[in-house]
């Protein structure tokens, strides 16, 4: 066999595998997002469990007129500062995470938030929100 032949059934069987792939998992809902980084894991982690709010967090959102979407937000594209956050405890770790709050880029009043989560086994309680410059 030619070695044309055989680069072009190599070809063709990848390509019929990538699509068969595509069917299998595009069609489930199964999404391929990159979760291997050490920050990701941990808004993944924080999303997935039920997420209590502190009288003092509530207060907040209250005041600065935002809802718990902006939370929401924050933990799918904001970014886990592990320089500020307690991940030695053995019991409830304590991350802070900081983003910006709004999800649409023409919103004026974009704000930079600052939040405290403890991530329980169970639950994530959100501490406390701060506005940082």
């Amino acid at each position: 066999m030619s070695l044309f032949k055989r680069f072009l059934f190599y070809f063709g069987g990848f390509g019929l595998g990538l699509v068969l792939l595509y069917f299998f998992v595009g069609g489930s809902g199964a999404s391929c997002e990159y979760d291997y980084g050490p920050g990701a894991r941990t808004k993944k982690n924080i999303r997935l469990k039920k997420r209590v709010f502190s009288k003092n967090s509530l207060q907040f959102l209250k005041n600065n007129q935002l809802d718990t979407s902006a939370i929401s937000y924050l933990l799918k594209k904001g970014s886990v500062l592990f320089s500020e956050s307690n991940t030695k405890l053995d019991s409830c770790k304590v991350y802070v995470i900081e983003g910006e709050s709004a999800s649409d880029e023409s919103q004026k009043d974009i704000k930079n938030i600052k939040m405290t989560i403890q991530n329980c086994s169970k639950t994530a309680t959100v501490q406390n929100i701060i506005i940082s410059e």
